[in-house]
């Protein structure tokens, strides 16, 4: 066994720390039921957050736009439940299918031109998606929303309530399902390719690597896995507005992926856990000025620097960093 097969099969070994990291929500939820609304919307953050890093902490690319693919996957999932099928899982493959397509298509975007560029292009994708769906006011509902939308029980057993507790557990699954799928990616030869198109790609070319095909393939993963995250957050909250593709949600998820560390999965995890928490208690505290305290952390957090301001990552990513 070569060298970098056996780094990668230590990568892709779990740590000992980490099933702490999917028991923790668990007993979290049964000793705090109440806590249920906000681990959905962590869950449905992060994994919009690990979709995110996908491309930008493991391809570098970066993206303004990401919330066109999540605001797709939530409107396809919300629409195929009120006018196809109510089955949850259903409309998480139609959402994951749709959303893929269109990340296939939007690839083709981001192929030539500087950081800047693509950038400014990821956004304007984004920008269009917003107008259509508010345009298509008989199909999106237009800026009333999508309502009316009933989702089924989850393998016709666990129905949806206002406790929020099917919710929770289930956008819980989703986010480990495709957690694992991502990790085994970022852990394989494929993955590999993407950490040296990153690192430069006039080398990664020089070597044999296509960065364009696996740049197409990747995006076209990462835009399934957020449209995924959309779907989730529709399917729960049983509506979709034209906010889902506000530059707002593109903003707050790269604030996750950066708090949280880029290039590493859980630190998409970690950003949701800190910056959705941080939402929930500051905009109690001070409904009008909680993006400045936040805005206070962000600057402390960056000119500190993040393995300063909070030891135990430095611990998490020195013995598990994907």
């Amino acid at each position: 066994m070569s060298g970098v097969q056996q780094v990668l099969l230590s990568n892709a070994r779990w740590k000992r720390w980490e099933p702490i990291v999917w028991v923790l929500p668990v007993v979290v939820l049964s000793l705090f039921p109440s806590q249920a609304f906000l681990m959905n919307q962590i869950a449905v953050m992060a994994l919009f957050a690990v979709s995110l890093d996908l491309i930008l902490g493991y391809t570098g690319i970066m993206s303004l736009g990401h919330a066109a693919f999540f605001g797709l996957g939530a409107f396809s999932a919300a629409l195929f439940a009120k006018f196809v099928a109510p089955d949850p899982l259903l409309g998480l493959v139609v959402a994951l299918v749709l959303s893929g397509l269109v990340g296939a298509l939007c690839s083709l975007t981001v192929m030539r031109g500087t950081e800047l560029t693509i950038v400014m292009v990821t956004l304007g994708v984004s920008l269009v998606f917003l107008e259509i769906a508010n345009n298509m006011t008989w199909l999106t509902g237009g800026a009333d929303g999508l309502q009316g939308v009933v989702v089924g029980p989850v393998l016709g057993l666990f129905s949806f309530g206002i406790d929020g507790m099917t919710a929770a557990y289930y956008s819980l699954a989703v986010l480990l399902v495709f957690f694992l799928l991502v990790r085994r990616l970022v852990n394989s030869p494929f993955g590999v390719g993407l950490k040296a198109i990153r690192d430069n790609r006039l080398r990664a070319s020089a070597i044999g690597i296509f960065p364009e095909s696996r740049i197409i393939v990747v995006y076209t993963i990462s835009a399934a896995i957020a449209g995924v995250a959309g779907a989730v957050l529709a399917q729960c909250m049983s509506f979709a507005s034209l906010d889902i593709f506000a530059f707002d949600r593109s903003a707050d998820v790269l604030l996750m992926v950066v708090i949280g560390g880029v290039g590493w999965l859980y630190g998409g995890i970690i950003g949701a856990v800190v910056f959705s928490s941080m939402h929930q208690v500051l905009s109690d505290l001070t409904p009008e000025y909680w993006m400045f305290w936040l805005g206070i952390f962000l600057v402390a957090l960056m000119r500190v620097g993040r393995d300063r301001f909070i030891r135990p990552w430095t611990l998490f990513r020195r013995h598990g960093h994907e």
